[in-house]
C-alpha cells in the first residue's frame, strides 16, 4: 500500500474537493458582500469603480494596478486611476465597516491583535513618505515606503484590519513635499510605535484578549507602557541585546550585612537564554505546518528592563521561544505583562498568532496586489491599501465559510476560483471545478508526503 492509498490519506484527499454546487454558491456571494460596502461611496461612479477594482484584485493579472485592471474589464484607465489617486471617498469609513464586519462574523474573545510593519520598494523620491530605510522584503536598506499594519487572528481565520503610511521626519517637516503629495495638515511626524498605539485605539472594540507585535514596537519601553495604560495584555518581541534583570535569579552575596543587599546583575536576553538549563524549557505544539507540526520550547522568568532614560521599569514576564527539530531554527525573545497565573502555553499560543499577520501580508501582496500600485500621494496610498484589505477580507471570509466542507481550501485557490468565475463566458462551472480540484489534490498530496517523510504520520 502506498502512502496515498492509506485510508487516512484517502480521507484527507476526499476533503480536498470542491463541487459544482459549492462553486455556484461561492460565485454568488461577491454581490451581497459588495452591497455592504458600496453605500459607503457617495457617488454612483465611485461605487462602480470600487466594484471594478475589487473584481480586478480577484483576477489572475500579473500586476493589479489600475491600468491592467481597466484593460481587463474594458473600462477607462483614467477613471480607475482617479478613483484611487484623487477621488474624495473616505477610506477610514470603509475600514471601520470592515472591522465591524469581522467582529460580527468571527467575534472571538480569545483573538489576538497583531502589529507589524511592511516596506514597499520604490524608485525615485516623489512617492509620499519614500526614503532610504530598512526594507524587510529586500533584507537591506533601500528606497521604500513603510506601512504599519494591524492584523486580526483568531480560531476562525486571519485578516488585516488597519493600515497607516509612516511619514519620515524629512517629509513631515517639508511643506513643499507635503503639499505636492496631499499630506493632510493634521498628520504630523510620529514614531512607528506611536502609530501602532493609535491603531490599537482604533481597533479597541474588536473582540480580543491579546496584543502581539514585532520587535520594532516591542523593544520600545514607552510602547509597552502605552499598552499597559490601555489595559491591554501583550506579548511582544524584543531584540536579543536588550538588557534585563532576572528577578528570579539567585542573589549574589553581599559585601556587608549592614549595607544594601545586592541586586541581580544586568544581562542581555540572549545571555540569559544561553544560561538556562535543559530543565527550564517546556515543549509545545503551536500549529500544524504544511510539512510537519510546528513545535517550540519556551523558558520564562520575571524581569525588569530600563526605559529610554535608563530608569528601571516595571516587572514584566520574559518568555523565550525557540523552534524544535526544525531545519529553519528560529528564536523569539518576548516580553509580556501577563500575570504569572496565565499558563505559559497560553502566552506561547498568543505569540504564535503573529505568524498570521505575516501570512496575511504575504497573501495580500501575492493574491490581491497590495504591492502593485503607482499612486504617489497620501490619499492614493491609503485608498489602494483599503481596497486591498477589503479584497483580502472577502477571500478570508469565503475560506472561513467553506472550510467545514473543504478544509484544504486556501486563499490562493479561492482567488483563482473567483478569477475564473469572473471569466465564465469562456469557462463552464464544471471546467472551473475540475481545474480547482486538480490544484487542491496536488497540494494535499504534497502535504501528506511531507508529513510522512518528516514525522512518520499523516497530517491532521
Amino acid at each position: 500500500m502506498t502512502i496515498l492509498e492509506h485510508p487516512k490519506a484517502q480521507a484527507l484527499l476526499n476533503d480536498a474537493v470542491l463541487t459544482v454546487e459549492q462553486v455556484e454558491q461561492i460565485s454568488k456571494r461577491i454581490e451581497p458582500f459588495l452591497q455592504r460596502y458600496l453605500p459607503l461611496f457617495q457617488r454612483s461612479e465611485q461605487r462602480s469603480n470600487a466594484q471594478h477594482l475589487l473584481e480586478g484584485k480577484l483576477t489572475s493579472l500579473s500586476r493589479k494596478t489600475a491600468e491592467p485592471i481597466a484593460h481587463h474589464l474594458g473600462v477607462r484607465r483614467e477613471v480607475l486611476q482617479d478613483f484611487l489617486g484623487v477621488s474624495p471617498w473616505d477610506d477610514q469609513l470603509v475600514l471601520a465597516e470592515l472591522r465591524k464586519h469581522v467582529a460580527e462574523v468571527w467575534n472571538d474573545p480569545d483573538a489576538v491583535l497583531t502589529g507589524d510593519g511592511s516596506a514597499f520598494p520604490k524608485k525615485g523620491n516623489h512617492s509620499c513618505g519614500v526614503k532610504r530605510q530598512y526594507c524587510g522584503r529586500l533584507g537591506k536598506v533601500e528606497n521604500c515606503q513603510l506601512g504599519i499594519f494591524l492584523g486580526y487572528a483568531c480560531r476562525h481565520g486571519h485578516t488585516l484590519i488597519d493600515h497607516r503610511l509612516f511619514l519620515p521626519k524629512e517629509w513631515a517637516n517639508d511643506p513643499r513635499r507635503r503639499k505636492k503629495t496631499g499630506v493632510p495638515k493634521e498628520v504630523m511626524y510620529k514614531e512607528t510605535w506611536e502609530i501602532f498605539l493609535e491603531q490599537v485605539d482604533e481597533c479597541q472594540d474588536m473582540p480580543h484578549s491579546w496584543i502581539a507585535a514585532d520587535a520594532e514596537f516591542g523593544r520600545v519601553y514607552q510602547c509597552r507602557k502605552g499598552l499597559r495604560q490601555r489595559q491591554e495584555r501583550y506579548v511582544v518581541d524584543v531584540r536579543n541585546d536588550m538588557l534585563i534583570r532576572d528577578l528570579r535569579a539567585p542573589l549574589p552575596e553581599g559585601k556587608s550585612a549592614r549595607g544594601p543587599q545586592p541586586k541581580p546583575p544586568w544581562q542581555s536576553v540572549e545571555a540569559w537564554t544561553q544560561s538556562q538549563p535543559p530543565g527550564a524549557w517546556a515543549q509545545f505544539e503551536i500549529r500544524a505546518g504544511e510539512k510537519r507540526p510546528l513545535q517550540v520550547e519556551a523558558a520564562q522568568s520575571q524581569v525588569q528592563t530600563r526605559d529610554d532614560k535608563r530608569r528601571v521599569g516595571e516587572e514584566e514576564r520574559l518568555v523565550v521561544i525557540r523552534t524544535v527539530n526544525n531545519p529553519e531554527a528560529k528564536t523569539w525573545w518576548t516580553l509580556s505583562n501577563a500575570e504569572e497565573a496565565v499558563p505559559l502555553a497560553e502566552v506561547v499560543r498568543a505569540h504564535a498568532q503573529r505568524y498570521w499577520e505575516e501570512a496575511g501580508l504575504k497573501e495580500a501582496k501575492s493574491e490581491v496586489g497590495m504591492a502593485h500600485y503607482e499612486v504617489r500621494g497620501w490619499r492614493g496610498w491609503h485608498h489602494h491599501m483599503t481596497m486591498s484589505l477589503l479584497a483580502l477580507w472577502f477571500l478570508g471570509l469565503e475560506r472561513f465559510r467553506e472550510q467545514p466542507s473543504t478544509p484544504a481550501l486556501t486563499v490562493s485557490v479561492l482567488r483563482e476560483l473567483f478569477s475564473r468565475v469572473l471569466a465564465l463566458e469562456r469557462l463552464t462551472l464544471a471546467d472551473i471545478v475540475r481545474e480547482m480540484n486538480e490544484a487542491l489534490r496536488r497540494t494535499e498530496e504534497a502535504r501528506i508526503y511531507h508529513w510522512m517523510a518528516n514525522v512518520g504520520k499523516y497530517p491532521p
